[in-house]
């Protein structure tokens, strides 16, 4: 008999997933966990194998679809076998009207060809809450009302992320329209609001435009370009950044601290026993630790802001921005506050190279209470990283450079420093915390093996 592929459970904390690619059609033989198709949470982009071997009989959703899990995903059996069975038993006939599966005595039918589970429901709208959940954030990341999207083209009808898009850039080509026409143009709307009508509405035919000088040399204008739809974790990076901006008050401070300290320490515990599981220990671990120690101090930035209700956390969860083959990740070393330096170094390393290599667990891209971006092993001196929210202050590190000094003798000669980059969300974090937070981590960073002690 058939059976039914469901979508995995990718993590505790993980709802739904949304499709990016089929990696399979109806009619294709699949071996057992062989992977059938990509998909994407709100944190990362994982692979879906197939919990049975046989030919691909239906795929019960499309691309772009947001599926709960343990929900069907598609149906694999023996050639030429009716998936209907298979489907019959496990009670599933598509989607309803909240976007979860539905049980029915009479299954609706399977075509052939990869298809969306049956829409025998009646067109609905985002008011009767049929969206997903992406959709819903970003429609609240640009002030939409999800209730204006009157149509989704998800399963059933559903908003899903798609809609929203497009929702958005037909608003922004009303405004460009409003404009183009002056202040004074008006809509067929309520009050004379421009309507998604009026913007194909035929337009007064423009001005003849002035021939422009040809180009003295002839070359093909603009020339070639690549056009690449943003998808999995670049989407996903894209959405949460935006996000970020348009929901806090971000202001970042810089500074600096004499880095001898830290590279004398590095040197020594390079050369240390191997026995002692510390010569692989960082300049970014050290730096970390000195962080997680200022963190569990300033508990202000220890912290997440949502619906206006401000949490400070005791223990210090750090996230750590990690450069990716798929793009941005950010696990979570849990409970960093509690750790030996040398525990924190290994495991950080564990959840990067996991990261690195597509097989860390969803649930540790989650969860963080203050973040550090580290990007001076790129030779860059300042910059302004992006808060992680709800969280309320990440850390920027910087390049170790030299810069001059004047002696107490007074004589001029130059020294080793590293950067910081602190961004702290102005609602909760004033000023003068953040240089208290900053202080402190000077202080934690060139006093670096008394630190390394507590």
């Amino acid at each position: 008999m058939a059976t039914v592929v469901v979508m995995p459970q990718l993590g505790n904390s993980v709802e739904s997933c949304l499709i990016v690619s089929w990696l399979v059609a109806v009619g294709d033989a699949v071996a057992e966990n062989a992977i059938v198709c990509e998909v994407e949470t709100d944190k990362a982009s994982m692979e879906v194998p197939s919990t049975a071997a046989g030919t691909v009989l239906a795929l019960l959703w499309d691309e772009g679809d947001d599926v709960p899990v343990k929900e069907p995903l598609l149906v694999v059996g023996a050639a030429g076998e009716d998936p209907k069975a298979a489907l019959a038993e496990i009670g599933w006939s598509g989607a309803g009207d909240d976007g979860s599966a539905r049980s029915t005595e009479e299954p609706a039918a399977v075509d052939d060809e990869p298809s969306a589970p049956a829409a025998d429901d009646a067109p609905r709208t985002a008011a009767t809450g049929a969206s997903s959940p992406r959709a819903r954030a970003l429609a609240q990341a640009n002030s939409l009302d999800i209730a204006s999207v009157s149509e989704g083209s998800g399963p059933g009808g559903r908003v899903i992320e798609r809609d929203v898009r497009a929702a958005l850039s037909n608003s922004t080509a009303a405004a460009a329209r409003a404009g183009a026409h002056g202040s004074d143009a008006a809509g067929t709307g309520i009050g004379g609001r421009i309507t998604t009508g009026d913007l194909a509405a035929p337009t007064e035919p423009a001005a003849e435009a002035t021939p422009a000088t040809a180009a003295a040399s002839g070359r093909e204008y603009p020339g070639p370009s690549t056009a690449t739809p943003l998808k999995g974790v670049r989407k996903v990076i894209a959405e949460r950044m935006m996000h970020s901006l348009a929901s806090s008050a971000q202001l970042t401070y810089t500074t600096t601290a004499r880095a001898a300290g830290l590279l004398a320490l590095r040197a020594k515990l390079k050369g240390s026993p191997e026995e002692l599981g510390l010569n692989g220990v960082t300049i970014g671990d050290l730096v970390g630790f000195a962080a997680i120690k200022t963190a569990a101090k300033h508990t202000n930035h220890n912290a997440h802001l949502a619906d206006g209700t401000l949490t400070t956390f005791e223990n210090v969860h750090l996230g750590m921005a990690v450069d990716t083959p798929r793009g941005l990740l950010v696990p979570t070393v849990r409970n960093a506050n509690q750790m030996s330096l040398r525990e924190f170094s290994a495991t950080s390393k564990e959840l990067a190279f996991a990261a690195i290599d597509g097989r860390i667990d969803p649930d540790l891209l989650a969860g963080a209470t203050f973040t550090v971006s580290n990007l001076g092993g790129f030779g860059i001196e300042s910059f302004t990283p992006l808060l992680n929210v709800p969280q309320v202050a990440i850390l920027g590190v910087d390049a170790i450079f030299p810069r001059a000094v004047i002696h107490d003798d007074g004589t001029v000669g130059a020294e080793q420093r590293i950067g910081f980059s602190l961004t702290a969300d102005h609602r909760v974090i004033d000023g003068a915390d953040a240089a208290r937070f900053l202080q402190d981590l000077v202080k934690y960073v060139e006093n670096i093996d008394i630190t390394v002690l507590g």
